[in-house]
């Protein structure tokens, strides 16, 4: 059986239920999977089951390779099963069965070394084995086997041929005696085998003649066939080895995983050979006695354990003796062991029993960790307090004033979120939520929409390139049970009415410059040769509401005929409007879902995942590029750090000496002119200054001091040459300072310098971060017509969406200014498995009760239903909603990352769009102008949307 992370993969049985199915409606349909035999009573679990076997996470229990699908791996076993059982010798199976049944052994590998230690000098009758006749091997068939001479009466007939009761080779039995006591029992090599030499590879027999003719029979084996030893034997190394029986032995066997199970030969194996497959009274006797004294042993060494003394039982020993006798000390000398060891267990029973437990450890727990069992303490609800400046524990109640009914809104929002997604293909330029949603309420005949008619004619150009089945509605509507629907309205009244439109809808031009004239009529012979009653379950009502009325015609309207007496046939151009939102809603799903299909969508979705892959790829040249700058800064930040490490270094001996001798020359007028040439001091600032000056100068330096070492020089002499070195002196201060000055200016260049490289390098920097943030926006923008996933949940299963800056709706205009799609942030309750997920753990934990906690949590308004959808459209809100997030549990700590990584743009269309519901309020009635023709002060935003991407159509 292939194995799964080391475990066996178990086949699904039948279940209760499908087998009671089965019996009260034995023609009920089920899926079957024919590689495996399993049975499944729907389709999603078959589906799921193949998909689970096609995971390429399997592994061969007999070769053992991994890396292979269910199916890969139950044919490689079952491939080298094959292999084994042809290749293990037939004779030998049987006895090695017989050997390991009901053996209580705990490895398989001990359970191999055992068996073959038991038959590696033991052969049966049929076994093909090498028989060694001098110095060659010939091949040779055991044709029977004679077991040793067992009491005085066999030696006495000299008889080689067995009794008839007589066994050969019992060594079945315990196979943890050890072998040597075994065969010293049985000696293996007391047999004697005949056998009958055959041709190799083919198993003919061998004329012993021949043999003997070339001399190599000596007397012994001159007839047809010989009598050998088992020493004189062997069998094939291919056919019988450790290696060989362990794979036989893991393919014949099975264990519980119970302690001190036995291994037990598999059921049709055992029936196969002959092995007994009920286990006898003194084998279950012996079994059991070997589990028990296992279970045992694993007891006592688990009482064994040392464990740390209790508080009390430290004082306890700290006072000393108890004041009653213990009943160890007061054995006397005729007490057995076995009472001793008794009274010392009732003894330490007692000192547990007297202790008291210490409390228990607070349990650590590691963040973040499931969402529902974090739960804040005080300590943290106060920091909270002292952080946010509220002491607000409730999830920030959402609005739930929806335009229309649950499941209604929900198909409202995935329209929407269509249009935006596939735009691009669509042809249709963006609005918002609030737009769409004011189109669809919209029911006057006297003003037309623009925006329906684009969305409506733009799916029925791209549903011209499907295929079709002409009339499918018509005919599948004929085929409803029910002739006459609430209305009293019969199907072929309805049949015929809708043959009278929309036949040539594949090629009658919506042009926009007429409005889109006419596509009511085309999105009839749209529907007829699209629709079905199963694809569109209220294809019935639609119609029915868009081709007649309950509305009395006018006198002059001489086309409306009357078809009941309080129905009339009415024109679609005329009832579109009046339809209901959610007639509207259904017809605008099929239409998306329809489209879906399109090869212009399937290009367009193909073109998202190659931009997808596109921006990954710059994303990781950006985050290279911003690493080699933020190294570069770095490097010049360390330049221009004090101390070098990088720092102006100090200047070197002539330049910082130089600066200390501008003081000698006041130092050297209070000196004495008699010490003034002698000094040391002077010797070594006359060298620092020779360091700095020009051969010239230091040459008439030398002059003068070999002048001034003159012992007959005059004191005229010696003033003149103190006054040269003065001079010298001051000519080489001016030439330091002049040198510190160029140092300090070079100084002040490469500062310059490196600021400037600093400067360039941050704006780099920062263009690469803003383009990171453009990548961010195109990736949400190309990933979410993908497949729009939800930000995240919370702790109560509750799901975050946020629709904007997908496809066609962009999150920033051309012109930097901010724009939205919904505006708003959705928020939706539990699905039924989440929430069978919460009702499973308050069974689990009986301390944790879900009602009180989503009530002290979320508020008792505040708990959204199932499905139940609320939504935030204030910034306040969503900082609210921020703080109550607890990034300690997983959930919550992933919903907190996305709302943070978008929070900018989703407070920013918030912000924007109560203004423009602001700003487009109506006058009130008691400012308008009593004037009859006054125009309206401002119109409504969604009647004045215009679509920019419409193609003009040829006449």
């Amino acid at each position: 059986m292939p194995s799964c992370r080391r475990k066996r993969v178990m086949l699904r049985e039948l279940t209760v239920s499908l087998l009671e199915d089965a019996e009260k409606n034995p023609d009920r349909p089920v899926f079957y999977m024919e590689q495996t035999g399993e049975i499944f009573p729907d389709y999603e679990s078959y589906a799921a089951r193949l998909s689970f076997y096609k995971i390429k996470q399997f592994q061969c229990e007999v070769t053992g390779k991994s890396g292979l699908d269910y199916f890969q791996a139950l044919e490689s076993e079952q491939q080298e099963a094959r292999t084994l059982h042809a290749r293990f010798p037939q004779p030998l199976k049987a006895p090695v069965l017989r050997a390991v049944q009901w053996q209580v052994v705990g490895r398989l590998d001990h359970l191999v070394e055992a068996v073959y230690e038991r038959f590696k000098d033991r052969y049966f009758e049929g076994e093909r084995v090498y028989v060694d006749i001098g110095t060659d091997r010939y091949w040779g068939r055991i044709l029977k086997v004679f077991p040793p001479p067992r009491g005085a009466s066999n030696t006495a007939s000299g008889s080689t041929s067995p009794p008839p009761e007589e066994t050969i080779h019992p060594i079945s039995g315990d196979l943890k005696v050890p072998a040597a006591q075994v065969n010293a029992a049985d000696d293996p090599k007391g047999y004697t085998y005949r056998l009958q030499l055959t041709e190799e590879g083919t198993g003919a027999d061998i004329d012993l003649s021949d043999l003997k003719g070339k001399g190599k029979l000596n007397g012994k084996f001159e007839s047809s066939s010989m009598d050998v030893k088992c020493d004189a034997m062997s069998r094939d190394r291919l056919s019988f080895s450790k290696s060989i029986l362990r794979r036989f032995i893991r393919d014949c066997v099975d264990r519980d995983a119970a302690v001190a199970s036995p291994w037990t030969v598999k059921k049709a194996i055992a029936e196969k050979y002959g092995v007994e497959n009920v286990m006898p009274e003194e084998t279950r006797k012996g079994v059991e006695e070997v589990k028990n004294k296992e279970i045992e042993k694993r007891k006592k060494v688990w009482e064994d354990k040392e464990l740390p003394p209790s508080k009390k039982a430290k004082k306890m020993e700290e006072k000393g003796p108890i004041n009653h006798k213990s009943p160890v000390l007061m054995l006397t000398g005729s007490t057995t062991v076995a009472a001793a060891a008794k009274a010392k267990e009732e003894e330490q029973q007692r000192v547990k029993e007297e202790a008291v437990p210490e409390p228990p450890k607070k349990k650590y727990i590691k963040y973040p960790t499931e969402d529902l069992d974090v739960v804040l303490s005080q300590r943290e609800k106060t920091k909270r307090m002292a952080a946010t400046g509220h002491t607000r524990s409730v999830r920030p109640q959402s609005h739930r004033d929806l335009p229309f009914p649950p499941k209604v809104f929900e198909s409202m929002l995935m329209v929407w979120s269509f249009f935006m997604s596939f735009g691009a293909p669509l042809k249709l330029s963006p609005f918002t939520l609030d737009e769409f949603e004011a189109a669809i309420r919209h029911n006057d005949l006297d003003q037309p929409v623009t925006l329906i008619s684009e969305i409506h004619s733009s799916l029925i150009y791209a549903l011209r390139a499907l295929a079709t089945h002409r009339h499918s509605a018509l005919v599948s509507l004929l085929d409803l049970p029910d002739t006459m629907d609430e209305n009293g309205l019969m199907v072929e009244t309805l049949v015929n009415r809708m043959s009278e439109y929309g036949n040539n809808w594949e090629r009658q031009p919506l042009r926009v410059e007429e409005g889109r004239a006419g596509w009511e009529e085309a999105l009839i012979g749209c529907i007829k040769d699209q629709a079905t009653t199963d694809t569109f379950r209220s294809l019935r009502a639609v119609m029915t509401s868009l081709l007649f009325t309950h509305e009395k015609p006018e006198e002059d309207a001489d086309e409306q005929e009357v078809v009941h007496e309080t129905m009339w046939t009415a024109h679609p151009g005329e009832r579109y409007y009046r339809l209901s939102p959610e007639h509207k809603l259904d017809l605008l799903s099929f239409l998306c879902d329809s489209v879906a299909s399109h090869k212009e969508i399937h290009t367009y979705m193909e073109s998202c995942e190659t931009n997808l892959t596109q921006l990954r790829k710059e994303k990781i040249e950006i985050k290279k590029e911003r690493k080699r700058l933020q190294d570069e800064m770095g490097a010049l930040a360390k330049e221009d750090t004090p101390n070098g490490n990088g720092t102006s270094t100090p200047t070197k001996g002539g330049d910082s000496k130089a600066g200390k001798d501008s003081k000698t020359p006041k130092d050297s007028k209070d000196s004495k002119d008699s010490e003034g040439s002698k000094d040391g001091d002077d010797a070594d600032r006359d060298e620092d200054i020779e360091s700095e000056l020009s051969e010239p100068e230091i040459d008439l330096l030398a002059d003068s001091d070999d002048g001034s070492d003159t012992e007959t020089a005059s004191n005229n002499e010696r003033g003149r040459s103190s006054t040269r070195q003065k001079g010298l002196r001051v000519k080489a201060q001016a030439q330091a300072h002049a040198k510190q000055r160029e140092i300090a200016r070079a100084k002040i260049a490469s500062a310059k310098q490196a600021q400037a490289e600093h400067r360039r390098l941050d704006e780099e920097d920062n263009k690469l971060e803003r383009r990171m943030e453009a990548i961010e926006r195109e990736f949400r923008k190309w990933s979410g017509v993908i497949r729009l996933k939800p930000l995240g949940k919370d702790r109560f299963y509750n799901r975050y969406f946020w629709f904007d800056g997908v496809g066609s709706s962009p999150l920033i205009a051309s012109g930097g200014n901010v724009t939205y799609g919904s505006g708003r942030l959705f928020v939706q309750g539990p699905t039924v498995l989440d929430y069978e997920l919460m009702q499973r753990k308050e069974t689990q934990d009986p301390t944790f009760k879900l009602q009180e906690r989503r009530e002290e949590e979320e508020g008792p308004e505040g708990i959204l239903d199932v499905g139940e959808w609320g939504y935030y459209s204030e910034a306040e809100q969503f900082n609210e909603l921020m703080n109550w997030l607890n990034p300690k549990g997983n959930r919550e700590l992933k919903l907190k990352e996305n709302l943070t990584k978008w929070s900018d743009h989703i407070t920013a269309g918030m912000r924007r769009r109560l203004s423009d519901l602001n700003a487009s309020v109506k006058v009130p009635e008691a400012r308008r102008s009593t004037r009859k023709n006054a125009p309206e002060a401002r119109a409504e935003p969604y009647l004045l949307w215009q679509n920019k991407k419409a193609p003009s159509v040829p006449s």
